[in-house]
Formats: C-alpha cells, structure tokens, sequence
C-alpha cells in the first residue's frame, strides 16, 4: 500500500519496524533501530513539509555506522509488514529514488533509476540491475490518479 505522508502515517513506518517514532519537534521524527544478532543498529529521520525557496518538501535521513544517507523530495513510501520493511520513494521527471529500511536495521538506496529499467522485463535486466528495478517496481502499483508531483 502507498502512503502520503502525515504525522498519522508515521506511526505505520513505526509499526512496520516495530521501533516508536519521536518526535524532534512539530515535523521531524526519529526512528531508531536495533539488530544485536547482527550488530546492525541505524537512526531513521523524517521531515515533513521543510519549506526550501517556498516550497515544501519531505526528507528522510539514516545515520548508520560509517554512513549519511538523504532522500530529497520523498513523497511516498510503501510499509510492508511481509517484507518487515517500508520503501520511501522520490522523483524527478523519469528518474525514481527509493530508499529501503528494514526492520532489522539494514538500509539499501537505489538513486536516480530510469523508468525503463523499473517497468521493463527484469529477467532481461544484468543481475545488479535487476535487484534494483525489483525493489522499485512498486511505483508501478499505484493507482493511475497517484502523482508524486504536489
């Protein structure tokens, strides 16, 4: 299921990762995450709305040993509770970003992917690429009316 993102639908990533989100005030709120098996731990960042230049804009920021990631324009995200992940999403024009955050504290990034590699035949696809048009051919399952331009 895709989501927008509200102060209500935070609580879903939350529950998907099975941590409490905290907020840091009115519009950012902190995930933090902890696998002691694997000696995995990682801090989720979500903020919403940020006004850059007028506009507004979600980010969402991993802090991670050794590791900074951002996603700008974030405008969707995917919870999956088979998965024990949620998947943020951001466009610009047909290039797709996503981010994937697994409940046991383990992060993947894919940037900048074009849509033909996320909409075509992934069997066609070289192995690396085609983890990657997997991963976020979830885009393609939203209803026609979803635009991540807002």
């Amino acid at each position: 299921m895709i989501h927008t993102f509200t102060v209500e639908n935070i609580e879903t990533i939350a529950k998907i990762l099975d941590t409490d989100a905290k907020p840091l005030g009115e519009d950012v709120f902190r995930l933090e995450l902890k696998n002691t098996e694997l000696d995995r731990k990682l801090a989720l960042e979500i903020h919403l709305g940020l006004d850059v230049q007028g506009d507004s804009m979600n980010m969402v920021s991993v802090y991670a040993n050794n590791t900074f990631l951002q996603l700008h324009n974030c405008t969707a995200f995917v919870a999956s509770e088979i998965l024990n992940q949620v998947t943020f999403f951001g466009t610009s024009g047909s290039k797709t970003s996503g981010l994937i955050i697994e409940k046991e504290a383990g992060c993947s990034l894919y940037a900048n992917v074009d849509e033909a590699i996320k909409s075509g035949d992934f069997t066609q696809l070289p192995d690396d690429l085609m983890m990657c048009g997997i991963a976020l051919s979830l885009t393609e399952s939203m209803d026609d009316d979803f635009s991540f331009e807002d």
